[in-house]
């Protein structure tokens, strides 16, 4: 049988991209242009280190907490787990109870904000989020990686810290904004690599997944 093809899950940057509230917008502007007649073209960004798909550090909510210098390749790159959650609000223990998820694990979160949100020119505010008893329950097995499909494991109306920290103490580091809309439930092989912005708290990344028989 031929192999899987690799599936982009990162959402592609560019002005006008919702942002979390609060943050600043993203931009893309042409600074040179071979259609102006310059001699090239070249683009300047403007963007915060959590536009679109990006990796948490927990120095995000940690205060002496590891930054992106002393991300592990191996947190972000090897089997992973995609987790269909048909909660409309949020993933809960629950739902997370018969999938067994066990220590070291990568599981990305797949829910309705996949095909919904990001369908969406502005910031969708009803997404689904992790509930506070669901990042416990994910904490208390020690996963190494939780990746969601919308810009942040919390709604940014609730308490963003209660979600974040109980992970991040854990040594769960977090990927955020994927796009899960064609990836189907299932083992899969990750490439995640963030930019490498020194001494960040996080950074955008560009995430790539592959189905896969393999058990994660």
């Amino acid at each position: 049988m031929p192999k899987a093809v690799w599936i982009d899950v990162s959402v592609p940057l560019r002005t006008g991209l919702p942002a979390w509230p609060g943050d600043p917008p993203t931009r893309v502007r042409r600074v040179l242009d071979l259609e102006r007649g310059d001699p090239c073209t070249v683009s300047a960004l403007d963007l915060c280190a959590h536009a679109g798909t990006h990796l948490d550090a927990p120095s995000h909510y940690l205060a002496g907490g590891n930054t992106l210098d002393d991300l592990p390749f191996d947190v972000v790159m090897g089997p992973a787990r995609v987790i269909a959650i048909t909660d409309p609000r949020a993933v809960t223990p629950e739902a997370l109870r018969r999938h067994r998820i066990r220590p070291g694990q990568r599981i990305l979160f797949k829910t309705a904000n996949s095909e919904r949100c990001w369908a969406s020119p502005d910031f969708v505010e009803d997404f689904v989020d992790l509930s506070p008893e669901a990042a416990a329950y994910l904490a208390a097995r020690r996963v190494r990686l939780v990746g969601v499909d919308y810009l942040s494991v919390s709604d940014h109306r609730a308490d963003a810290a209660a979600i974040h920290r109980p992970l991040l103490e854990a040594g769960i580091w977090i990927l955020e904004g994927l796009d899960l809309s064609r990836v189907s439930p299932g083992p899969v092989e990750l490439v995640c690599l963030p930019l490498r912005l020194a001494g960040a708290e996080g950074a955008p990344a560009r995430a790539l997944v592959r189905p896969t028989s393999r058990r994660s």
